[in-house]
C-alpha cells in the first residue's frame, strides 16, 4: 500500500502597512493593497479628509504619521516631494521599529534621496528607493511600474506590497541610498514631460495658424510620430477639460528637478529648462491643479 503524503504551504503572514500621503497617488495605492488581501492598512494624509473615504475600504485612518506607523511591518511614502517624505517619516520615527521596511514612492530626484537613505541608516530602517511610473488612472487600476533600488533580502517582502499596487518591477540597485531608482524616474520623466509640452505647443501652433488640431493628429495618426501620450493629452486639450492625472505643479516640480539634476552633473538640457519656465508660466495663470495638458494655456500669456 502507497501512502501518499500531502503537504500545504501556509498563506503568507498578514502585513501591516502604513501608507504615509493618501493624494492622487496613494490613496488608489492604498486601495489595492486592501483589495489584494494579506494587508492590513493604515493610512494618514496631512489633510485627514482626503484620507478619510478609504475607510469604507477598509482602512485605519490615523491622526499623525507615528499613530499610522505604529507596529507596522511595512511604511510607503507617497508624498508631494522630498521635503515632506522627511517630515513625515522624521514625525513617524518615535513609532517605527528597527528592521522596518520603507518603501519611499514619492518623486523626489536625486539629492533628496540622500537626505531620506540617511535618516533610514540612523534610525536602523531599510530604505527601498521605490518611485513609480504612471498617473491617477494606471494607479487606480493597479498597473503601475515601480523603479525599485534596495538590497536582495527585503525584495520578497517589498514586492508583495508592489504586486497589489503595479504590474512591473524593476530592481536597478541593491543599495536605494544611491538614488539610482530616482534618477531613473527623472529620465523617464524628462521624456513624459517632452511630450506634454510637445502636444501642447504643436495645438498652441494649429491654434495660431488656422490648422485645424485634428488635421494635425490625423496627419500623424498610425505613423512614427504617433503616440498615446500625445492622443490622450490632445483629447484634454481639445475637449477644454482638464482633470487631473499629473498636475502642472506636480510637473512644474519635476521639471525642475530635473534641470537642478542635469546641472550638477555637468549637462545642459535646455528643453527641460525650458519646461520648467512654461509649467511655472501655466502655474501663474491658475493651472497648477489641473492636469498637465493645461501647460497649453502657457502658449497665451494673455489667457487665464
Amino acid at each position: 500500500m502507497t501512502e501518499t503524503i500531502t503537504t500545504e504551504t501556509a498563506p503568507p503572514q498578514q502585513l501591516t502597512v502604513a501608507v504615509l500621503g493618501t493624494g492622487t497617488m496613494g490613496a488608489p495605492m492604498a486601495r489595492n493593497l486592501l483589495a489584494a488581501g494579506g494587508f492590513a492598512v493604515r493610512v494618514w494624509n496631512r489633510t485627514r479628509a482626503t484620507a478619510e473615504p478609504l475607510a469604507a475600504d477598509g482602512a485605519s485612518g490615523a491622526d499623525t504619521p507615528a499613530a499610522a506607523v505604529d507596529g507596522a511591518d511595512v511604511v510607503l511614502t507617497m508624498l508631494y516631494d522630498g521635503d515632506a517624505a522627511l517630515e513625515a517619516i522624521r514625525a513617524a520615527t518615535p513609532a517605527l521599529r528597527p528592521g522596518t521596511l520603507w518603501l519611499q514612492s514619492s518623486t523626489v530626484g536625486v539629492t533628496a534621496v540622500g537626505a531620506l537613505a540617511e535618516h533610514a541608516a540612523q534610525h536602523g530602517l531599510t530604505f527601498v528607493d521605490a518611485p513609480v511610473l504612471g498617473t491617477k488612472l494606471p494607479a487606480e487600476q493597479g498597473a503601475l511600474t515601480i523603479l525599485a533600488a534596495g538590497p536582495a533580502d527585503v525584495r520578497a517582502q517589498a514586492e508583495r506590497v508592489f504586486a497589489a499596487v503595479g504590474q512591473r518591477v524593476l530592481w536597478v540597485a541593491d543599495d536605494g541610498a544611491t538614488g539610482a531608482a530616482s534618477a531613473l524616474k527623472l529620465v523617464v520623466n524628462n521624456w513624459v514631460l517632452t511630450l506634454i509640452n510637445g502636444a501642447g505647443e504643436s495645438l498652441a501652433l494649429a491654434r495660431a495658424l488656422g490648422v485645424d488640431p485634428q488635421s494635425f493628429l490625423d496627419a500623424v495618426a498610425g505613423g512614427p510620430l504617433d503616440s498615446g501620450y500625445l492622443r490622450m493629452k490632445s483629447a484634454l486639450i481639445l475637449a477644454d477639460d482638464y482633470p487631473a492625472s499629473f498636475t502642472v505643479s506636480a510637473a512644474r516640480k519635476d521639471a525642475t528637478l530635473i534641470a537642478e539634476a542635469a546641472a550638477r552633473a555637468g549637462v545642459r538640457l535646455d528643453l527641460a529648462e525650458a519646461a520648467a519656465e512654461r509649467l511655472r508660466r501655466a502655474e501663474s495663470q491658475g493651472h497648477g491643479a489641473a492636469d498637465g495638458a493645461a501647460a497649453y494655456f502657457a502658449s497665451f500669456p494673455g489667457e487665464g
